[in-house]
């Protein structure tokens, strides 16, 4: 599939992402009782094949990664792919997954309140973040960018002195734009936003200068008006996140990602979503 430069508009009100428990086909109330666990507490492979389904923290707002189709009401993307595919190493059945909405903000509370088995949300993985999740190893490596709009001139973040950077809650995203706009001697603000397209909003009414996330989804919020800077700050590995003390099913799931990274298959599903550079 070719990359698709997307506007996109989906406004979604972050009540929308904090209240979403239910599968992408169908709402249910059983994302409410959590995951189903063994006797030690553990969720593992074999108390999620007893529950007959893998509940899995997703996006539905970066194209190309976990985006809503608003014609069929499916999530698609290269995240849902991998998620499918666990579901179907798992349980035999790639349908058998309910996929959870997710934002940057709320994706660690669904985890730690037992509400998905694992995120895979474009999470980064962090030192900080290591300490609370057990991550798989890297399915995706990215860069932070920059998304501008062409008629402020800018050229990089070097001209940026006091500009407002639109970025996601809870993100990693400002420290990684702080940590270069030290060495520059420039002095940056930034507006938190619970979505990605509430960030393109702003900046497409002049509320931001700039948004700012990984390089991959910016490239899914370009229209003719706007264009990606050619800085790129901090390696961004994502991770397959799982609660740490569902140690068994951590291994489970990073032994099929280290093995799909082995035998061409995540860069399949790379090149089939249009996402490598």
């Amino acid at each position: 599939m070719k990359k698709k430069n997307l506007w996109v508009s989906l406004c979604l009100s972050a009540a929308l992402f904090l209240g979403a428990c239910g599968s992408d086909a169908t709402d249910t109330a059983d994302s409410a009782a959590g995951s189903a666990t063994d006797a030690s507490g553990q969720v593992t492979a074999e108390t999620i094949k007893e529950a007959g389904v893998l509940k899995v923290g997703v996006k539905e707002d970066v194209p190309n990664f976990g985006l809503r189709n608003t014609e069929t009401n499916e999530i698609e993307g290269f995240e849902i792919d991998i998620a499918k595919k666990i579901a179907e190493e798992i349980l035999g059945d790639a349908e058998a997954i309910e996929l959870v909405p997710v934002t940057a903000k709320t994706r660690g509370p669904l985890l730690d309140n037992g509400e998905v088995d694992m995120v895979i949300a474009t999470f980064t993985v962090t030192e900080e973040r290591k300490e609370t999740y057990n991550f798989s190893d890297a399915y995706y490596v990215d860069a932070v960018g920059l998304l501008v709009k062409k008629d402020k001139g800018y050229t990089g973040l070097a001209d940026m002195d006091g500009a407002t950077i639109g970025v996601a809650q809870s993100s990693t995203t400002a420290d990684a734009i702080s940590a270069e706009a030290e060495q520059y001697g420039i002095s940056l603000s930034y507006s938190e936003y619970a979505t990605y397209p509430e960030i393109k909003a702003a900046l497409d009414s002049g509320r931001v200068d700039a948004f700012s996330v990984d390089r991959s989804i910016l490239a899914g919020y370009l229209d003719d008006s706007t264009q990606i800077l050619k800085d790129r700050f901090a390696t961004q590995d994502y991770g397959v996140a799982i609660k740490k003390s569902n140690t068994e099913l951590a291994t489970t799931v990073n032994d099929l990602i280290t093995a799909w990274g082995e035998d061409g298959t995540l860069d399949a599903m790379i090149t089939e979503w249009g996402l490598g550079e």
